[in-house]
């Protein structure tokens, strides 16, 4: 069966996001003064043809651990949906 696995890397909240404090900047510079906060990431989609939910989710979960994301600065999460 195949699934769709949509997967976001974002910086862990203890190390700097330079991106986001330019983003943030940008904002300000552009008049838009209440944006207390802004974090920059990745969003990565997969179609996985799997036997089952749990067997995707592991395969990505894997993938996620051993290439897609740096598990010393970044948190990745993990969403596995039937295609349609």
């Amino acid at each position: 069966m195949l699934y769709i696995a949509e997967i976001d890397v974002m910086p862990q909240k203890e190390i700097l996001d330079p991106q986001g404090k330019a983003v943030k900047l940008g904002l300000n510079n552009l008049g838009i003064l209440n944006v207390s906060e802004v974090r920059i990431g990745k969003h990565i989609t997969l179609e996985i043809d799997a036997e089952n939910k749990d067997v995707a989710y592991q395969m990505v979960e894997t993938s996620c651990k051993k290439l897609l994301a740096n598990l010393i600065m970044e948190d990745f999460t993990i969403k596995i949906s039937p295609k349609n």
